[in-house]
């Protein structure tokens, strides 16, 4: 049967796939000049009353969408619950988002939706796009992030006078496992929501010709006067409302998470690294520099100073400069190495320059080495350089024999900067050879991309509580935790 399957499809892919791409690109063709017609003075910044004329070419583009997906393989396309008015309900969070086929309850409600401002330029796609009237972000402008909170802001209290604006609030695409923590951005306005599930609920998970795809309305989701003074309460609330009607559990991991898991640097990050958890604090302390060589550099430099000085929490509190706060407690506990109610800062420093440049394992190491770089040659011992790895990969015990002796060709018992530079200018996977073989059980995380199971544990919304460890930087995650990060982001987002 499954050689019979693999027949089918290679006939279907020269026969049947050449007319529906065919039918699918004159639909598009075909719906440009309605949309490029109705766009034709048309304000960025001021909406007007949606005349007949609007309202018929509506219709007419929701028919030819509708034909494009068809010709592309949607046959079945089931909506549930009704859908608001923008009086009712300004913005509609859609959940979860998995694939570029999301898009399809956008051309099918002619709803706004936050975009990148160079899509409009591309030609055919960008007229289609500026029908629905988006809001644009900016990649080159700084302030482009405030700028687009405050457009969403505008029109979500506009009175239902601009499109509702639906907005994926998980920010990146996931394997439709479990919901992780939606971004802020959509519940900012503090107005009320309409949550939107999407389902595809062919048995076989597969998008190769036949599918099938569920959207429900769900009931408006109105605020209390909590939940408008604290955007963050108020996302956790409605993705509650959501994973219980997907029947999915939900996860703490973010997509700033899915972003460290999967950074494509020398030191990928092991399955069951302890830098989420870190990360998650660095987040909710706002420790998270805007500045970040600067602020990095400064910190490195004052660290030096202190010599390997351990500090307490009060200490801890007056470096970074901030209140002593539970929070702060349960961050300063990830670095108590002996349970002695002390910590090496430096450590901190470099488990910060992971998280904030992942994918930029050099200059984390040439930090690292500034840090414990003795002052008479620059250069480092086995030791330290063990507590320098262990510390970026957020594991508890690190062997790097192998890898010492490898670059200490001489033997003298200490390695500099520039001869770890150079070792990694000729070796680049030196953590695949050098680390992952000597430590069993140290896996990196890419290699388990695809390991997570729908049994997703889910973390305490509070944080998850920490144990000491050998090395002081490792929270008491069981395992079930392992390896979900990796498998839940979708490389090809």
């Amino acid at each position: 049967m499954f050689l019979m399957t693999e027949k089918n499809i290679a006939i279907m892919t020269f026969t049947l796939f050449p007319i529906r791409l065919l039918i699918a690109a004159f639909m598009m063709l075909l719906a440009w000049p309605f949309a490029f017609l109705a766009s034709v003075g048309c304000s960025e910044t001021t909406v007007e009353p949606q005349c007949l004329w609007r309202r018929l070419v509506d219709i007419i583009l929701k028919i030819i969408m509708r034909v494009m997906w068809f010709a592309g393989g949607f046959h079945w396309m089931t909506v549930k619950g009704r859908r608001a008015l923008p009086a009712e309900a300004p913005i509609l969070t859609l959940a979860p988002h998995s694939s570029y086929f999301d898009a399809i309850p956008v051309t099918m409600t002619m709803a706004s939706i936050v975009m990148k401002a160079e899509s409009k330029d591309i030609p055919l796609w960008g007229t289609l796009i500026k029908y629905i009237r988006p809001v644009f972000v900016s990649r080159s402008d700084q302030d482009s992030r405030k700028k687009t909170v405050e457009e969403i802001k505008r029109r979500a209290h506009s009175g239902g006078e601009w499109p509702q604006i639906m907005i994926f609030p998980e920010g990146t695409c996931t394997n439709r496992s479990c919901l992780i923590t939606f971004k802020p951005g959509a519940f900012i306005p503090a107005v009320p929501v309409q949550p939107v599930v999407i389902r595809y609920p062919n048995k076989l998970d597969t998008i190769t010709w036949t599918f099938f795809i569920l959207y429900i309305f769900l009931p408006i989701y109105t605020p209390s006067e909590e939940e408008k003074r604290n955007p963050a309460l108020f996302a956790i609330n409605v993705r509650r409302v959501m994973a219980k009607a997907l029947g999915v559990p939900i996860t703490d991991y973010s997509f700033e998470d899915c972003q460290l898991a999967m950074a494509e640097g020398q030191l990928r990050l092991p399955v069951d690294t302890c830098l989420l958890e870190y990360a998650k604090l660095v987040r909710r302390l706002g420790l998270k520099p805007k500045n970040t060589e600067k602020v990095l550099q400064e910190y490195g430099n004052r660290a030096r100073k202190l010599e390997g000085q351990k500090l307490g929490l009060d200490d801890f509190a007056q470096f970074l400069d901030v209140p002593v706060s539970d929070m702060l407690r349960d961050m300063f506990a990830l670095f108590d190495e002996h349970e002695d109610n002390c910590m090496d800062i430096r450590e901190y420093v470099i488990a910060l320059s992971v998280v904030c440049r992942p994918a930029r394992t050099l200059e984390t190491m040439k930090l690292a080495f500034k840090m414990f770089e003795a002052d008479e040659d620059g250069a480092i011992t086995e030791m330290e350089l063990a507590v320098i790895l262990k510390t970026a990969l957020g594991v508890t015990h690190l062997s790097v024999s192998r890898l010492f002796t490898a670059i200490d060709k001489e033997d003298t018992g200490k390695i500099t900067f520039d001869k770890f530079r150079s070792f990694l200018e000729q070796h680049p996977d030196f953590a695949e050879d050098y680390l992952y073989t000597e430590n069993t059980g140290l896996h990196s995380g890419p290699c388990h991309r695809h390991q997570i199971k729908p049994s997703l544990s889910i973390p305490n919304l509070q944080g998850t509580a920490t144990t000491k460890t050998a090395n002081g930087i490792c929270p008491d995650f069981s395992p079930n935790d392992h390896g979900t990060i990796a498998g839940l982001l979708k490389k090809d987002n």
